[in-house]
């Protein structure tokens, strides 16, 4: 089994950045695409980005492009989120997910138990 644990939420101003992290075992990291997934109260689970597992392919949502940033660091079996130019609509508890065989929308094979974001107005 694939364990997924995220770090690195908190409070923020609006206006600031965050960084999240994302690190993984029980296989080869490498091997899959990682993503993030936040999901508010009240609503559905939402997808925010996404990289391939050569790392040379992501994808973002409309609502976090130009602000948001996807990477990965095979040697630490860690992905990263980088969080920028933060805002209200940014909060909610944010999930890092693995897939062996997609790496966008659809992906969650495993997921995390997730970390919250919290960003002040």
């Amino acid at each position: 089994q694939v364990q997924l644990v995220e770090s690195g939420g908190g409070s923020v101003q609006a206006g600031g950045s965050l960084r999240l992290s994302c690190v993984a075992s029980g296989r080869a990291f490498s091997s899959f695409s990682m993503g993030w997934f936040r999901q508010s109260p009240g609503k559905e689970r939402e997808f925010v980005a996404s990289i391939s597992w050569t790392g040379g392919n992501n994808r973002l949502a409309d609502s976090v492009k130009g602000r948001f940033t996807i990477s990965r660091d095979d040697a630490k079996n860690t992905v990263y989120l980088d969080m920028y130019d933060l805002n209200a609509e940014d909060t909610a508890v944010y999930y890092c997910t693995a897939d062996p065989y997609t790496w966008g929308p659809e992906m969650g094979a495993y997921w995390g138990q997730g970390t919250q974001v919290t960003v002040s107005s």
